[in-house]
């Protein structure tokens, strides 16, 4: 009995330290932080940036399981790099600033693309909130790290409409493009 009782003892450490790799990752503020989403018009790329985001991520690369990346997004800071269309996007056909001030992504399902352990790409799956409405996507990424620092690199396409996004006049395809593509460049540091 104490030879079972010392084995289940052995194994709730082993676990414990196994849960104890998983690290807390912080965006590094201080880096040149990119999160952009391309639109197209009239067939050409209409890009953007969000300069104002944050991405906190608890991730073992060895057992991406047990993961969870959290980014939030203050919608605002929308740039499309020309005035005017600022001041549109802004507005209720768009992004509706008034009224969603955030967009979140929650995952806490994170796995290794199959096949591709040692390129360090990973999938997302989780929940993003935008302009009131839930999606579920899937977000790929690479992850390099070296030592307390590490970086997130990926990109995926979204269709505007399933947010509300581009509404009324804006709806059709035929100008603006149905898809958006979101990338992102995000550099972390281990939480102390």
């Amino acid at each position: 009995m104490r030879k079972m009782v010392f084995c289940l003892a052995g194994l709730l450490a082993l676990t414990g330290l196994t849960a104890a790799r998983a690290a807390e990752w912080k965006m590094d503020a201080s880096a040149a932080n990119r999160l952009e989403f391309i639109a197209s018009f009239q067939k050409k790329p209409a890009p953007g940036v969000f300069k104002d985001f944050d991405v906190r991520l608890d991730f073992d690369p060895d057992k991406p399981a047990g993961g969870h990346l959290d980014v939030s997004i203050r919608v605002a800071s929308a740039d499309m790099a020309n005035a005017s269309i600022n001041k549109a996007i802004a507005g209720m056909d768009w992004f509706d600033f008034a009224r969603y001030q955030q967009a979140r992504f929650h995952a806490d399902d994170i796995r290794r693309v199959p096949g591709d352990a040692a390129a360090g790409r990973y999938l997302a799956r989780g929940i993003l909130s935008l302009k009131g409405v839930q999606q579920p996507v899937e977000v790929p990424f690479t992850w390099t790290a070296a030592g307390n620092a590490a970086t997130l690199d990926g990109q995926f396409i979204t269709q505007r409409a399933a947010f509300g996004i581009g509404t009324g006049e804006w709806a059709a395809t035929d100008d603006i493009g149905a898809n958006v593509t979101v990338k992102f460049h995000v550099q972390l540091r281990g939480a102390p």
